[in-house]
């Protein structure tokens, strides 16, 4: 048989040889069905660490609310649940206090003369929460004392289960972020507002 024969035959051979197929099919399935695997165990962690973060956070506030509460072993509750669910986790908390649910995210009484919405051109204002300026939000930062209501958020950064090389900005971390809301016990009298008057500049 001729060199020609030989390459006829092979064509032949190669044209009627189906054993190759499935890799072929697994080669354009492949890449689709990791992505899809990896963005499910992606998804699948956040889901799971943003409950468990939700719980010790209401458990951390909890505590927190009592006479002799904690904040600093409230954080570090919160960060001892979540350490093994979130690799690499860092946190960052936040208390604001407030005399009442009535007052939260609520502003500082004001002469708003220009009814511009903000304190300002010498208007009068009621310094409540005792800080020497006006605030658009009354809230004092901190843990707040007895029958204060206090708002616990906190903010996680982890890094995800999967790293992928070529979208390594969009993979790098993750953050997840709760709040508690809670009323701390009436371990003692509650300090009212104050009543100190102010000017805006």
């Amino acid at each position: 048989m001729t060199g020609a024969g030989n390459l006829k035959a092979l064509a032949a051979d190669l044209r009627r040889d189906e054993s190759g197929v499935t890799v072929v099919e697994f080669a354009l399935i492949a890449p689709t069905f990791l992505l899809l695997l990896m963005g499910t165990l992606d998804i699948g962690q956040m889901v799971y660490a943003q409950s468990v973060l939700n719980g010790a956070v209401q458990v951390a506030a909890r505590d927190a609310s009592l006479e002799g509460g904690d904040t600093d072993a409230a954080d570090a509750l919160v960060l001892e649940r979540v350490k093994g669910i979130m690799p690499g986790v860092e946190l960052k908390t936040s208390r604001t206090s407030y005399y009442d649910f009535a007052d939260i995210e609520r502003a500082e009484q004001w002469n708003d003369a220009d009814d511009n919405g903000i304190c300002d051109d010498g208007e009068a204002y009621v310094d409540e929460n005792r800080n020497g300026q006006w605030d658009d939000d009354i809230g004092v930062s901190g843990n707040g004392g007895a029958n204060d209501v206090v708002i616990y958020s906190v903010e996680a950064t982890y890094e995800p289960m999967i790293k992928v090389p070529f979208l390594k900005k969009a993979w790098q971390s993750r953050t997840l972020s709760t709040s508690a809301l809670k009323k701390n016990q009436p371990f003692a009298n509650q300090s009212g507002y104050s009543s100190q008057a102010g000017t805006c500049s």
